[in-house]
C-alpha cells in the first residue's frame, strides 16, 4: 500500500503538466498558418470576422479569449483602435495598446509606424489636464454581423401549432378593396389593447415538415408590413404604417417580439446534435454566405440561441466498373464533407433559425448541420 501511494504522489505532477501541455497544443493547432501577429481593429469588424484572421474555427474565441480575463474585461466589447496581440506561444489572444514601434495590421493591411521620437525631447514629460474618457457600448464590436439578423428578430417566422386559430385577423377594407398598401384603413378582428397598438402583419406560408419522421414542425410566417390600431372594438380598426407586400383578407396581425439582440457567445452545444436544413429564407434552394436558413431542431431538442453548428453535404455515391465480364460493377459512397458554419439565433420550440457565416459551397436542401 505504501509502494502504491508513493506511486500516485510521484505521477501527480506529471500528469498536471500533461494536461497544461495539451492545452497549449490544442491551442496552437487552431491558429492560422497566415494570422497576424497583431491586427488593428477597424469600425465595421466583427469579433467572428477578426477570430477568423487569427483561427482556423472563429467560433472558438471566447474559450480562447477566455484565457486572458485579467486583459480583456469583457470579450464582447472591443473596439475600434484596440490592439489584438497574438501569443504563439500559447495561442492566446490579448487586447493591448498600440505598440508604434512594431509593424501592425490594421483592416488586412500591414502598416510600419515610426514614433518619429526627438532626442532632445525624449525625456520631456508633458502635463495638461485631460478629460476623462469611458468607451460607449454602442461602439463595440459585435461578435456576428447584426445588421443582417436584425430584421429576423422582431419578425414572425414560425407559427406555432394552434396559433392560426386564435390569430387576430385582416377581414377588408372600406368601399370594397381587397388590397391595402402603406396609408391604406383597413379592418379586423380579434385585436386586443393589452398588447399595445403596434401589430405586425403576415401570411401563412408553407409548412415544415421534419424530413426524417414527417412530423409537422410549423407554418412559416410570410412578413408583409406593420400597421397600428387607431380604435379598439370588437371590429378594429387599423392603418398600414409599413408594407413589403400588398395585404389581403384574410392576412393575419401578430404582436411585435420583444429585440433579443445583444452579444451573442458562439458555441459548439453541449450535446450532439444532428439537424437538416429544411428551408432556405426567401422561398430559393440554395443559400450563401449571409443568407438565414431553418433547422428541423429547436428547443426542444437542445438548441440554443449562439450554438454553432457544422455543415455536411452527402458523400455521392459512385461506381467501380468492374474489370470482369461475369461481376457486377461495385458501389461506394464517398465520406461526407464538411463545407461551412452556421450560426443560431432564433430559436423556437421545433425549428431553428441560423445564419450561414463560412461556406465553401451552396447550402443545399436536406444538407446536415451537426455539432462540429
Amino acid at each position: 500500500m505504501r509502494k502504491i501511494i508513493s506511486l500516485i504522489c510521484f505521477l501527480l505532477p506529471i500528469l498536471a503538466c500533461a494536461d497544461q501541455l495539451q492545452i497549449r497544443t490544442d491551442s496552437s493547432q487552431d491558429i492560422r498558418p497566415d494570422a497576424p501577429d497583431r491586427y488593428t481593429v477597424v469600425k465595421g469588424d466583427t469579433l467572428w470576422d477578426i477570430s477568423s484572421k487569427f483561427f482556423k474555427d472563429p467560433w472558438k474565441w471566447p474559450h480562447i479569449w477566455g484565457l486572458n480575463k485579467d486583459t480583456i474585461k469583457d470579450p464582447h466589447w472591443i473596439y475600434p483602435g484596440d490592439v489584438v496581440n497574438l501569443d504563439r506561444t500559447n495561442g492566446t489572444l490579448r487586447i493591448g495598446q498600440t505598440d508604434t514601434s512594431q509593424p501592425s495590421v490594421t483592416g488586412g493591411t500591414a502598416i510600419a509606424q515610426d514614433t518619429g521620437t526627438s532626442s532632445d525631447t525624449r525625456n520631456v514629460v508633458k502635463l495638461s489636464p485631460k478629460v476623462h474618457e469611458v468607451q460607449s457600448t454602442h461602439d463595440a464590436i459585435p461578435s456576428i454581423p447584426a445588421s443582417v439578423i436584425g430584421p429576423f428578430l422582431s419578425q414572425p417566422l414560425v407559427i406555432e401549432e394552434g396559433a392560426l386559430k386564435d390569430a387576430p385577423t385582416l377581414i377588408g377594407a372600406r368601399e370594397g378593396r381587397v388590397v391595402l398598401g402603406k396609408f391604406d384603413t383597413g379592418f379586423a378582428r380579434g385585436l386586443t389593447a393589452d398588447k399595445g397598438d403596434k401589430w405586425q402583419i403576415y401570411r401563412p406560408g408553407k409548412k415544415f415538415v421534419d424530413p426524417e419522421t414527417d412530423e409537422k414542425l410549423g407554418v412559416e410566417a410570410v412578413y408583409l408590413g406593420e400597421a397600428e390600431v387607431k380604435a379598439f372594438a370588437e371590429v378594429s380598426t387599423i392603418s398600414i404604417t409599413h408594407s413589403v407586400q400588398e395585404a389581403y383578407q384574410g392576412d393575419l396581425l401578430v404582436a411585435p417580439s420583444i429585440d433579443t439582440s445583444g452579444p451573442y457567445l458562439p458555441r459548439a452545444p453541449e450535446t450532439n446534435i444532428s439537424a437538416r436544413v429544411i428551408s432556405v429564407y426567401g422561398g430559393v434552394s440554395q443559400a450563401g454566405q449571409n443568407t438565414a436558413i431553418v433547422l428541423n431542431k429547436g428547443a426542444r431538442d437542445g438548441l440554443e440561441v449562439g450554438h454553432v453548428l457544422a455543415l455536411y453535404r452527402k458523400g455521392e455515391v459512385i461506381k467501380e466498373k468492374s474489370k470482369s465480364f461475369f461481376s457486377w460493377d461495385k458501389a461506394y459512397t464517398l465520406p461526407d464533407e464538411r463545407y461551412g458554419l452556421v450560426f443560431v439565433f432564433r430559436v423556437f420550440n421545433k425549428v431553428s433559425y441560423a445564419l450561414v457565416m463560412q461556406t465553401k459551397l451552396p447550402v443545399q436542401l436536406l444538407d446536415r448541420a451537426q455539432t462540429p
